[in-house]
C-alpha cells in the first residue's frame, strides 16, 4: 500500500465506518473568517503581526561581509574572502519588502484521510488559507498549484482578499466534489468494493494511481521565473522521485515543506475485523485490527516510512515539518516560525 497511509476502512457487516469526510457548507469567505478569528488574530499576537516572522525568505540584495558566528548559513560563507584572511566570513543580505510566493496543494485521495470534521483536506486548506492571508497582507503575490495525480490547477499569483478567497474556493470545491462523488454509506463493504471496481459508484470516475508529486514541483519551478518562497502542503504519500524536483527547486528558491498528518495512519485503532483500502491505489486487505501484532507491525512500517521521508526532504535541502490534523494550526505554524528561525542564525 501507498506507505500504509490513506486508507479507507470498511466494517466486516454493515455500514461504512470509514473516514469519507462531509464537503458542504463550508464557503470561503466564511473559512476565512473563521481563520481570521481563531488563527490569524492569535498569530499576530505571538508573532507580532509581522509576516517575514512566520515564513521569511533569505532575500536577494547582497549588503556586507561580516565575520562567521556559529549557528551562520553556511551557504553564505565567502570563500574567497575567507580563503584570503584564513578566517570564514559570511555574506548579508535584505530581505525583498514584497516577495512572490507559491503554495503547491496536495489534493489526492489520501488527503481525505482524518477525522470526519477534520480530514486532511480541511486542514490543508486551512494552512493554505492562512499562509495566503498573512502573506498577502504585506502586498505580497501568492499563487497556487493544486495537484492529485498531477497538476489540476493553477492559480496564477496575485495579492489581495480576492486571490485569498480564489485559493480557498479551489481547494473547498475540491473537497466538496471529492466527498460528493464518495460511493453512498449506506451501502454494505461489498457493495462498495463492487462498485469501485466495476465503475457504477459515483466517485468511480476518478482512476485509482499513485499521486505524483514530481511534476508539479517541476512546473513551480518553470512558473517561478524569479527567486519566491515556495510552500509545498502534502502528506507526500507519492511516487518516489519526488526528492530530486524538491532539491533543484530549493537550489533556487526558498523551500517550506509542510506534511499534513493523522494519528491514526500510525496508531490504528482496535476495531476489529476490517477491510483496508488504499485509497490512492485501490489496493484492500482484511485485517484484524483487534490483533497486537498487526498494530505494533503498522506503526513500525509507519515509522520507518516517516524517517524516509525526513531523509529524502533533507538530502533535498529541506527541512519536513509535520501539521497534524489533531493539532492546534497556531501553535503548529509558530513551531514551523521558530525552527526555520534557529536554522537561519
Amino acid at each position: 500500500m501507498a506507505g500504509s497511509a490513506g486508507l479507507t476502512a470498511y466494517p466486516l457487516g454493515g455500514s461504512s465506518g470509514g473516514p469519507d469526510g462531509a464537503g458542504g457548507g463550508l464557503r470561503p469567505e466564511r473559512l476565512l473568517r473563521q481563520l481570521e478569528w481563531r488563527v490569524i488574530r492569535r498569530l499576530d499576537g505571538l508573532l507580532q503581526g509581522n509576516y517575514r516572522s512566520l515564513f521569511r525568505g533569505s532575500g536577494l540584495d547582497f549588503t556586507d561581509l561580516r565575520e562567521y558566528v556559529p549557528g551562520d548559513d553556511p551557504r553564505h560563507i565567502e570563500w574567497n574572502v575567507t580563503a584570503r584572511l584564513d578566517e570564514p566570513w559570511v555574506r548579508e543580505y535584505v530581505e525583498d519588502r514584497e516577495l512572490t510566493a507559491w503554495l503547491v496543494l496536495d489534493h489526492s485521495a489520501s488527503m481525505a484521510f482524518g477525522p470526519v470534521d477534520r480530514q486532511k483536506h480541511l486542514v490543508l486548506a486551512e494552512v493554505a488559507t492562512t499562509l495566503a492571508h498573512v502573506l498577502t497582507r504585506g502586498g505580497n503575490r501568492v499563487g497556487a498549484v493544486l495537484l492529485d495525480q498531477g497538476v489540476e490547477r493553477v492559480i496564477p499569483p496575485g495579492s489581495g482578499r480576492n486571490q485569498v478567497l480564489r485559493i480557498a474556493g479551489a481547494l473547498l470545491d475540491k473537497r466538496a466534489s471529492s466527498s460528493e462523488g464518495e460511493v453512498p454509506q449506506g451501502s454494505s463493504w461489498r457493495e462498495r468494493r463492487r462498485q469501485r471496481r466495476r465503475g457504477r459508484g459515483r466517485g468511480a470516475t476518478r482512476p485509482y494511481a499513485v499521486t505524483d508529486l514530481g511534476p508539479a514541483l517541476d512546473h513551480v519551478a518553470r512558473l517561478a521565473q524569479r527567486r519566491s518562497l515556495v510552500i509545498v502542503v502534502s502528506d507526500f504519500i507519492a511516487q518516489p522521485g519526488w526528492d530530486s524536483p524538491l532539491g533543484r527547486l530549493a537550489r533556487r528558491h526558498d523551500v517550506v515543506a509542510l506534511q499534513v498528518t493523522d494519528p491514526r495512519e500510525v496508531e490504528l485503532p482496535d476495531a476489529g475485523s476490517i477491510w483496508v483500502e488504499d485509497v490512492e491505489t485501490g489496493e484492500q486487505i482484511f485485517v484484524d485490527t483487534s490483533d497486537p501484532a498487526f498494530r505494533a507491525r503498522l506503526r513500525s512500517v509507519a515509522e520507518a516510512r516517516q524517517d524516509e521521508l525526513v531523509s529524502l526532504a533533507a538530502r533535498a535541502g529541506v527541512d519536513l515539518h509535520r501539521v497534524g490534523t489533531d493539532e492546534d494550526l497556531v501553535l503548529a505554524l509558530v513551531r514551523v516560525s521558530t525552527l526555520r528561525r534557529r536554522r537561519r542564525r
